[in-house]
C-alpha cells in the first residue's frame, strides 16, 4: 500500500548487485544475519536495518528493538514519519601489503571449514602463483562492523607478529590473537576478551568491577578503534607494553605461518609472514542504522 518494492533474497543471492538495486536492506535474522548483510554495504548512505527474528537465540545488538519483531509495520510508519534517529556507525578500513599476499577472502558465512578445508581455500591461488614480490597497500573489500582478528588458524598456536599504534615504533609481539574493535564491537568480543568478572574479585571490589567493565564500552559513532591483546607473552624478547588501547590507526606487520585476518568472524584473509595489515577508520565507511525507541 506505501508504494514499496521489495526484493527478498536468501543469504547465498545477496550480492553486491542485489545491494546496488536496494535503496535499503533490511537484515532478517540476528546479529549474524546483519554483520552479513552490513559487510557488502560500501555506500554511507544506504540505511542497513536489522529485525531480530529469533530473540531466543540472539541477543540482537545490532536490530530493532525486540518489541518489533511481531510489529514490524509499526516500525515502518515510523520511519515514514521520520520518528527514528539516524546512527551512523563507524567502521574499520582495511589495507593489506607486503610479500606473499592474498587478497581473496574466504566467506566463513557460507559454511563451516575445517581447519583442513580454510587451508585449501587459502592455498587454491597459490598453486601456480609464488606471489613473492612486495605489493603495495590494496584496499579490502570489505568494512568491519564489528572487529578484525588477526592471529593463527589454530588457536593452540602462540601468534607472532609486529605492531605499530598511530604509527609509533614497531614492538615485537607474541600472543593468543590480535582484536581490534569498533564502538559497535565493544559490546561484543572486545568486551569478553577485557572484562573482569565479578567472582574473580571480592565483593568490596565490586563498584570498581562495573566501572571497569563499563570503559570498555564506547559509542558506535566515535571514531576510534580499541585494540586489544589476547594473552601477551611477556619475556626477555617479547614485550607488550601495552595490552589495549583506542587508537586512530593500527599496523600489523605478520610473523606468523598458518595466520588469518577475520572481519566481523565472517570474511576471512590469509595473513602470514611478510603481510602487513592496516587499519584505520574512515568517515566514508559510516554504516547507515536507525534508532528507534523501545
Amino acid at each position: 500500500n506505501e508504494g514499496i518494492e521489495v526484493r527478498l533474497v536468501k543469504r547465498r543471492e545477496y550480492d553486491e548487485e542485489t545491494v546496488r538495486w536496494a535503496d535499503a536492506v533490511i537484515a532478517a535474522g540476528g546479529d549474524g544475519t546483519m554483520l552479513l548483510a552490513a559487510s557488502k554495504v560500501l555506500d554511507r548512505l544506504k540505511p542497513v536495518i536489522g529485525v531480530n527474528t529469533d530473540p531466543e537465540r540472539s541477543e540482537g545488538h545490532l536490530c530493532l528493538p525486540v518489541r518489533y519483531t511481531h510489529s514490524f509495520p509499526e516500525a515502518l510508519q515510523k520511519f515514514y514519519r521520520g520518528e527514528f534517529r539516524w546512527l551512523w556507525r563507524q567502521r574499520i578500513r582495511l589495507y593489506l601489503e607486503g610479500t606473499g599476499i592474498n587478497p581473496v577472502p574466504v566467506d566463513l558465512h557460507e559454511q563451516q571449514l575445517s581447519l583442513n578445508q580454510h587451508n585449501r581455500a587459502l592455498n587454491i591461488e597459490r598453486a601456480h602463483d609464488e606471489r613473492s614480490e612486495a605489493s603495495g597497500p590494496q584496499l579490502l573489500p570489505v568494512r568491519a562492523l564489528n572487529e578484525v582478528f588477526i592471529g593463527e588458524s589454530l588457536s593452540s598456536r602462540a601468534s607472532y607478529y609486529e605492531i605499530s599504534v598511530d604509527d609509533g615504533p614497531w614492538e615485537k609481539q607474541k600472543s593468543s590473537g590480535l582484536n581490534l574493535c569498533t564502538g559497535t564491537g565493544s559490546k561484543a568480543w572486545s568486551f569478553n576478551i577485557n572484562r573482569v568478572a565479578t567472582q574473580a574479585v571480592e565483593d568490596v571490589l565490586n563498584i570498581v568491577t562495573n566501572e571497569y567493565n563499563e570503559s570498555l564500552l564506547y559509542s558506535p559513532e566515535e571514531p576510534k578503534i580499541l585494540f586489544s591483546i589476547r594473552e601477551p607473552i611477556a619475556n626477555r624478547v617479547f614485550s607488550s607494553s601495552r595490552q589495549r588501547c583506542f587508537s586512530s590507526k593500527v599496523c600489523v606487520r605478520s610473523r606468523c605461518w598458518d595466520a588469518c585476518m577475520v572481519v566481523d568472524g565472517g570474511t576471512s584473509f590469509e595473513f602470514n609472514d611478510g603481510a602487513i595489515a592496516s587499519m584505520m577508520i574512515n568517515k566514508e565507511d559510516e554504516l547507515r542504522t536507525v534508532l528507534l525507541e523501545q
